[in-house]
Parts: C-alpha cells; structure tokens; sequence
C-alpha cells in the first residue's frame, strides 16, 4: 500500500513539475515574440522619431503607445497561459536516446 501511495505521489509531483516548465518555457518564447516584435519596429521605423521635431515626437508618442499595447496585450496572454495549462495533465517526455545492442560473436578459440 505505501507504495503505490509513493508511486502515485511521485508521479503526480513529476506531473506539476512538468506542468510548471512547460508553462514557463511557454512564457519565455512569448516575451521573446513580444520583445522581438518591438524590436523589429524599432529597427525598421525608429528613423520617424530620431529627432527633435514635433513631427518626430509625435511618432514617438505613437510608438510608446503601440509597444504599450504590445505588451499589455502579451502579458494578458501571459497570465491565461496558468489559466489553459490547470486544465490538463501534463508530462514532460524527457530525452530518451535508444542504444542499439549487438550480441558478441564468440570465436572457436575462446
């Protein structure tokens, strides 16, 4: 009895751990979208806001207001990733790397 009680125990906190990196590798690979697409914008338009103009401070303002939304909007994404992944039984399938095995031939002399 305590080992199946060990056996379902272990398997149940394995399940959580496996839950909780999925859902923090999930997390970083969204940051990373968000941070990759605000850094796009940056590269390709931040020549309508390098300077000193009212022309060139307007779109900055505008830029800030898009890379808020950009943001606020990941993040929203974010907290729903806990909110989806409570919903399931997850376990991580880890590496597994099968080794094929050869019998030895034994020669006549040994």
């Amino acid at each position: 009895m305590d080992n199946k009680k060990f056996t379902y125990n272990r398997s149940h906190n394995y399940k959580e751990k496996s839950k909780q990196r999925l859902g923090t590798v999930m997390k970083k690979k969204i940051q990373t979208t968000m941070i990759g697409a605000i850094s796009s914008i940056e590269d390709h338009f931040g020549m309508l806001w390098d300077g000193d103009s009212k022309d060139h401070a307007l779109m900055h303002e505008i830029f800030q207001k898009i890379r808020s939304e950009i943001l606020d909007k990941g993040n929203h994404q974010l907290r729903n990733i806990d909110v989806e992944l409570s919903q399931y039984e997850i376990e991580w399938q880890r590496y597994n790397i099968d080794l094929p095995v050869k019998p030895i031939k034994e020669d006549d002399n040994g």
